[in-house]
Parts: structure tokens; C-alpha cells; sequence
């Protein structure tokens, strides 16, 4: 994850929330869990950029019980 603008708040399975704001990056391994994803802000928008890598036709998400 790249912030472009405003900030939000990311954290793993294991790991503590990190609150990231624009140029900061949040990078999730293939065997992390991903626990939070938000904004920040309740008032301010935040964008962000994306990146996936996987194996192609693996799924993109898989979910968690």
C-alpha cells in the first residue's frame, strides 16, 4: 500500500496498527492476515495505491474464518 493522500490505519494478524500518511508504504506478505484496513479520518478522504503480485490465476483474496 502507498498513501497518496489523507492517512489510514493497516495492521496484520500479529502486529500492531500502524497509521500511515501520504509517501508511507504498508507491505502485507503472502502469509500475513490482514486484520485492519481504514481511514483514519472520520471528516478527511484518503487514496491509496495498491500493488498485488500473485501467480497467475490465483485468487486475489482468500478469506479467513
Amino acid at each position: 500500500i502507498y498513501v497518496l493522500e489523507g492517512s489510514i490505519v493497516m495492521q496484520v494478524k500479529g502486529g500492531k496498527e500502524v497509521t500511515l500518511a501520504p509517501g508511507q508504504t504498508f507491505y502485507e506478505g503472502p502469509t500475513d492476515v490482514h486484520v485492519v484496513g481504514r481511514n483514519a479520518s472520520k471528516t478527511q478522504s484518503a487514496k491509496f495505491l495498491v500493488l498485488l503480485v500473485k501467480d497467475k490465476g490465483a485468487p486475489a483474496l482468500i478469506p479467513t474464518k
